[in-house]
């Protein structure tokens, strides 16, 4: 058996069969940040656009992303999401916004992927809600 879990003994990609896994409680936390120039920021924070509510509609674009994991990346179980919550904080001294995403379920894989797909899709919402950024940059980790 290969030691990769998503290659076949073949060397073929192939889905990781967890039909003999235990059902257990499985939660997933991931952390990313955009960032923007200051009057974007406040824009944001003050909720004044005339487009509406920008994190809100982020809010939902990462729900959806954690939702849609098997349409978007390769050999990944569709999965009976419990919770998906995505919770912004800005933080006007750098510039930026804090997205914590997490995802739980009880199954038999874990929901990583799905909490980094939705702290992934949703920093690309506001845009169109919200002046560009002069720059944008994400980095994050998951725990």
């Amino acid at each position: 058996m290969s030691e990769l879990s998503h290659v076949n003994q073949a060397g073929e990609a192939a889905m990781v069969d967890v039909s003999g896994k235990a059902i257990t409680t499985r939660i997933a936390v991931a952390e990313g940040y955009v960032r923007m120039r200051t009057e974007t920021l406040a824009l944001i924070q003050e909720g004044g656009h005339a487009k509406g509510d920008g994190l809100a509609v982020a809010r939902i674009a990462g729900i959806q992303g954690a939702k849609r994991c098997p349409e978007l990346i390769p050999l990944c179980h569709t999965l009976l999401l419990s919770k998906v919550q995505v919770d912004f904080d800005i933080q006007l001294d750098n510039k930026s916004i804090r997205i914590e995403a997490l995802c739980k379920l009880d199954g038999k894989t874990g929901v990583e992927i799905e909490a980094h797909n939705a702290g992934a899709v949703d920093p690309l919402t506001p845009g169109p809600y919200n002046p560009p950024p002069a720059a944008t940059q994400q980095e994050g980790t998951c725990s």
